[in-house]
């Protein structure tokens, strides 16, 4: 990577920019092109007097290097005063740098109200309301960087500084929010903890140490986060010295103390405290999706469904499914190499003994390919996030993962990084528990590349006088009424458990017989959808030899558990393209996959619809319709909030497939079908003469030459996308 980074046409302000860390930021900025605003009160490092000087002086170092810079010299309690002079000098803002602080170090003891109160206006509550008047600004303009400045003190604590502490740690948990919802507005907020020599560190450094940890040693990390070309959001950084080092949070991996219909007392927390403390093969959550996760996985479990108890103050207290209806997650980003496919496929089931199973083990394989079914695994995480959805009052130790979908538009990439995009569907009331859809759509880039819908289970939370059905669910179907067409017999491993979890699912109930016990099972049981791997791969062996282009989806519903070592028998049906499938355990006949079926492509093709043949004049239109969905996505997808299907003929043959989705994230175009509210179909020649005006869509309708399936009334509001067009 090469290029000299610059900031030419960017305004950045930098808050208490009068000397030390701030004044070397200021005049950084300044030379690499960026249009500078010095803030500085001009007071004394407890936050006294007031002076223009400071700031002055700064802004003149700028100017006479031939920079760009105004000075302001309101307190950061008044971060409105701040991002106006921005506005005024230079019409925007796109870089915060929160720089600015006090101390008044008293022990513990000593503290007085004013000396906690003032640092935390100073440095929590003054970077929250400098940054609070930018963000709308970026947020319109889609682009902002924000840096909040911590300290080791807030970090490790340091004696005699607990009011800075508290305030210093605080702005990190700021950060790590506005890193969160900034994120789709391409707003980064990251988070430093600098070492270097500055009027405050001077009272708590010897001088000579003071004077080697040089500001210009801090500048360059600033200017490299706050550049449109760093991806990095919501890191922290301690810098000093020229040394730079990201840090993370840890957690061991812990110790459930827990037991199935017995108190949980603190004796129990005594006799398995080195094990709770034990930080060998520590976790390092990034996010409170992935801090939820493990209690999640271990509380789930810990009692079978038969041994839930409802809640007896009422499971379904707080729920609000319109709340919760259509709320969407963080986007979630999975990067996997062909080892990831290959441990999948060992995972469920595939083995060097049977020749046609090297495609999916052997990398150099000519025609080496990734199993359709780990479209999954980048998308299973999205169910750990369901308890930061408002109106949704889940206790996650009930939770059953009742059905599962997944669609396919594309053979799965071999590697790569994927980005996932979670959206809650609907909320069901069925009486003794609430059912949660989950929709997540998976993208190559912006190309689309399968959909997953999760069916959750809770168990007791029902009765919330919600709807018992939905029409946005995928459905089960029953079997047709005569003996299976084919049947695969295959025993799982020993090792079949232990070996799937490695793809992400790290539930001890699948590997610890403790914890399987607790959860009322003999031992531990394989995964839900480790069998529904094996139940997949028989179908794609059978009707598709291994082709993996000839998989279009499959939906299961998970009646009962597997053990390790049993035999999974699946029983297929085939009705033209869908095969109707039943997976059981051979020894003792229990239904282990029920309703289920697969769709299968007639032929080899799944990459995006049909062949492409000769470019249509339609295209244009299109792209057209990319170009503005690119450039107001926020908008339309506020005003519409639904995704239009469009299947493109000519000479009688469906040659393109199109998808607005104006429903999820910034909106989308894409080639390819996909699930859809209103799909429309029209022959090219048709599109072109309703979009030129020459025929009215109402009659291309009832004359046969437009058809319309699903919900016609949203018709209405392809409008907004193609007002200068049709009004379709």
């Amino acid at each position: 990577m090469s290029g000299l980074l610059t900031f030419d046409g960017r305004v950045v302000l930098v808050t208490g920019a009068g000397g030390g860390l701030g004044r070397e930021y200021a005049l950084a900025f300044g030379q690499r092109g960026a249009a500078v605003i010095v803030n500085d009160l001009g007071g004394d490092i407890k936050g006294g007097g007031r002076s223009s000087a400071a700031a002055d002086k700064v802004v003149e170092e700028i100017r006479a290097k031939g920079g760009k810079a105004v000075a302001n010299y309101d307190s950061v309690e008044d971060g409105e005063k701040l991002i106006q002079t921005a506005l005024d000098a230079f019409g925007r803002i796109d870089i915060v740098v929160n720089n600015a602080g006090i101390l008044r170090d008293r022990s513990f003891a000593r503290t007085s109200d004013t000396d906690w109160d003032l640092i935390h206006r100073v440095h929590l509550r003054g970077s929250f309301l400098v940054t609070r008047a930018a963000w709308n600004h970026m947020k319109n303009q889609k682009f902002g960087r924000i840096i909040m400045t911590s300290s080791a003190a807030g970090i490790y604590g340091n004696f005699g500084q607990a009011n800075y502490s508290a305030a210093k740690l605080g702005l990190l948990g700021l950060a790590n929010t506005l890193a969160i919802e900034g994120q789709k507005y391409n707003i980064h907020c990251n988070t430093i903890a600098p070492t270097a020599g500055s009027r405050l560190t001077e009272t708590v450094m010897p001088p000579d140490l003071v004077q080697s940890l040089k500001a210009e040693y801090v500048a360059p990390l600033v200017l490299w986060l706050c550049h449109e070309a760093c991806q990095e959001n919501g890191g922290l950084f301690e810098v000093g010295a020229g040394w730079i080092g990201k840090l993370r949070w840890e957690r061991s991996l812990g110790r459930t103390v827990r037991q199935k219909n017995k108190s949980m007392t603190p004796e129990a927390v005594r006799d398995t405290w080195n094990e709770i403390c034990d930080f060998t093969d520590a976790t390092k959550p990034a996010s409170i999706q992935e801090s939820l996760h493990t209690l999640v996985e271990v509380l789930s479990r810990v009692e079978d469904e038969r041994g839930i108890r409802a809640n007896p103050t009422g499971a379904s207290a707080g729920t609000n499914p319109s709340a919760a209806v259509g709320q969407t997650l963080p986007e979630m980003s999975f990067t996997y190499t062909h080892m990831n496919c290959i441990l999948y496929a060992l995972g469920v089931g595939m083995s060097t003994k049977e020749p046609d199973h090297l495609k999916f083990l052997f990398e150099g394989h000519e025609d080496f390919s990734c199993l359709p079914t780990f479209g999954v695994i980048p998308a299973q995480s999205a169910m750990m996030g369901l308890g930061s959805i408002p109106g949704l009052n889940l206790d996650f130790t009930r939770l059953l993962h009742g059905e599962q979908y997944l669609e396919m538009f594309r053979p799965l990439p071999t590697s790569g990084t994927l980005t996932s995009q979670a959206r809650v569907a609907d909320v069901l009331d069925k009486g003794s528990g609430m059912v949660i859809l989950l929709d997540v759509h998976t993208y190559s880039g912006r190309e689309l590349v399968c959909y997953n819908q999760f069916s959750v289970f809770i168990v007791g939370a029902g009765g919330f006088g919600g709807k018992r059905a939905s029409q946005k669910a995928v459905v089960t179907v029953p079997l047709p009424d005569r003996p299976p067409d084919a049947v695969i017999v295959e025993q799982t491993s020993k090792d079949q458990a232990a070996l799937y979890r490695l793809s992400g699912d790290w539930n001890p109930l699948h590997i610890d017989p403790g914890f399987a016990a607790m959860g009322g099972f003999k031992s531990p049981i394989l995964h839900g959808l480790c069998s529904f791997g094996f139940a997949a791969r028989h179908v794609l062996k059978q009707y598709a030899g291994n082709d993996v282009s000839r998989f279009k989806s499959i939906k299961v519903r998970f009646v009962k558990p597997v053990y390790p070592g049993q035999s999974l028998q699946t029983e297929m049906w085939k009705e033209a393209n869908r095969i109707h499938i039943q997976c059981k355990v051979k020894e003792t006949g229990g239904v282990v996959l029920s309703g289920a079926y697969i769709d299968l492509h007639a032929d080899a093709s799944v990459s995006a619809g049909p062949p492409q043949t000769d470019s249509l004049q339609s295209d244009l239109v299109f792209a057209e319709i990319g170009r503005r969905i690119k450039d107001t996505g926020d908008e339309l997808v506020k005003k519409v909030n639904a995704v239009f299907g469009w299947e493109i003929s000519k000479n009688g043959k469906t040659v393109r497939h199109w998808t607005i989705d104006l429903k999820t994230g910034r909106g989308s175009l894409h080639k390819g079908a996909t699930k859809s509210d209103v799909t429309f179909t029209i022959s090219d020649e048709d599109f072109m003469e309703v979009v030129m005006g020459r025929l009215n869509p109402q009659k291309a309708f009832f004359a046969g030459k437009l058809k319309v399936k699903g919900n016609i009334m949203l018709s209405q509001k392809l409008e907004v996308v193609l007002k200068d067009y049709a009004k379709l």
